[in-house]
């Protein structure tokens, strides 16, 4: 199952209130969260400078598993941020390092990861970890609705499985609001 099909079963009224209007799925591939959203993935250009290729705004602004494939998560974030328009939100979803990458980095489950995400640690355990909070808090006039680990399906007792190739989430999600 795909990672952005399998965040569904966590909507709730907050995604039944800000999937709304206009939006893009960042890295979606062929797997966009909604039919009618605008796309953008490889093909479309360089998700890293994505304002050389996009030059509108959106009433929402969703990512799934991209973010980790990026150059400079704090470059490219300030570039996805200024695709959403006034009130308007950033959903991301990241893989968990702890319950993904198990502590290794480079990931044991995908080469392509460029780094890592911590919710919970004060401390990041890679030089490529970064702590989500952190990477918000550089956002300007951003308010966080949402930040949570999910790890529906997910088996703690599982030492360095990647369960994600199965009906696992261990993500974390983010949703923020632009004042």
């Amino acid at each position: 199952m795909k990672e952005a099909s399998k965040t569904k079963i966590y909507f709730g009224v907050l995604e039944n209130q800000i999937f709304k209007g206009k939006g893009i799925d960042i890295g979606c591939g062929n797997d966009p969260i909604f039919a009618d959203i605008e796309r953008f993935d490889i093909s479309d250009g360089d998700a890293n400078n994505i304002c050389k290729y996009v030059k509108k705004q959106f009433d929402f602004v969703f990512s799934s598993h991209c973010l980790e494939h990026m150059k400079n998560p704090f470059h490219t974030i300030q570039q996805w941020w200024t695709l959403v328009k006034e009130n308007g939100y950033l959903y991301i979803i990241v893989p968990d390092e702890d319950l993904y990458e198990h502590g290794h980095f480079p990931s044991k489950h995908n080469s392509e990861h460029k780094w890592t995400f911590t919710l919970l640690k004060q401390k990041e355990t890679n030089i490529r970890s970064i702590n989500i909070i952190e990477l918000f808090s550089s956002l300007k006039d951003a308010r966080i609705l949402k930040i949570e680990v999910q790890d529906n399906n997910y088996n703690y007792n599982l030492k360095e499985v990647d369960q994600t190739l199965g009906s696992a989430t261990a993500q974390i999600c983010c949703c923020l609001q632009k004042n």
